[in-house]
Formats: C-alpha cells, sequence, structure tokens
C-alpha cells in the first residue's frame, strides 16, 4: 500500500484520516500543519498528500504548489468545509488528483485514495 501524508489541523478529523486509512492497509503519518507538512516531505518519500485547505502555518493551496515543484511524484487530494475555497481548488485542476467537500463518508475519502493513487494523471474529481 501506500505511504501517506494528512496535514490537517484538526485533531478528531486527523485521528479518523489515520484510522481509516491504515485500516485500508497505508502508512499515514499526520501533521498539524502545511509547515509541518513541508518538513515531513523533506524527510520522507510519500505517495500520497491528504491536505487541508485551511490551516496554519502554510494553507493548503501553497503546500500544494511547494509539493508539486518540489515533489512532483507525490499525488494530492486536498479537503475544505468552506464552499469558497472550492475556487481556489479548482484554479489548481492540472496539479491535484481529487477534492473532498468535508464532511465526507469514509467510502467517498476511499474512493479518492483509489482514483489518486490508481490515476496517472491529475486532476479534480
Amino acid at each position: 500500500m501506500a505511504r501517506v501524508l494528512v496535514a490537517e489541523d484538526d485533531g478528531a478529523l486527523a485521528e479518523f484520516l489515520r484510522h481509516a486509512l491504515t485500516g485500508r492497509g497505508h502508512e499515514v503519518t499526520v501533521v498539524g500543519d502545511g509547515g509541518a507538512a513541508g518538513r515531513a516531505l523533506a524527510r520522507g518519500r510519500y505517495e500520497l498528500l491528504i491536505s487541508d485547505v485551511v490551516m496554519p502555518v502554510v494553507d493548503g493551496i501553497a503546500l500544494s504548489l511547494k509539493v508539486e515543484a518540489q515533489h512532483p511524484d507525490v499525488r494530492i487530494i486536498l479537503m475544505s468545509g468552506y464552499p469558497q475555497e472550492q475556487r481556489r481548488i479548482h484554479s489548481l485542476e492540472g496539479l491535484i488528483a481529487a477534492t473532498l467537500a468535508k464532511p465526507f463518508t469514509p467510502q467517498q475519502l476511499y474512493a479518492a485514495v483509489e482514483r489518486a493513487l490508481g490515476s496517472g494523471q491529475s486532476g479534480v474529481a
């Protein structure tokens, strides 16, 4: 399975993501902000980044741009609970593999992860 980095500042959602993804056999690292995510990516190899858009230190959009420039092989899923952020996410159409609108179900998470890891092309789902 994949090595997944989760960047989420809400502790309950971060724990849900950890539990759901490890239950599917993925190796999961959770960090609480975009700055910590950047440092984790510099230290280790990940196949997938799942990031909130609105986070402290570095937001998910800036983090995605940094990942694309420095780690182009890492697939990206962005999450947001704010409808106004969806426009910002759509501006990254060729860069991200999938989006998740909060709240989402485990099935929606699993489908997004499968799309991200299974597809050779990026695009907003």
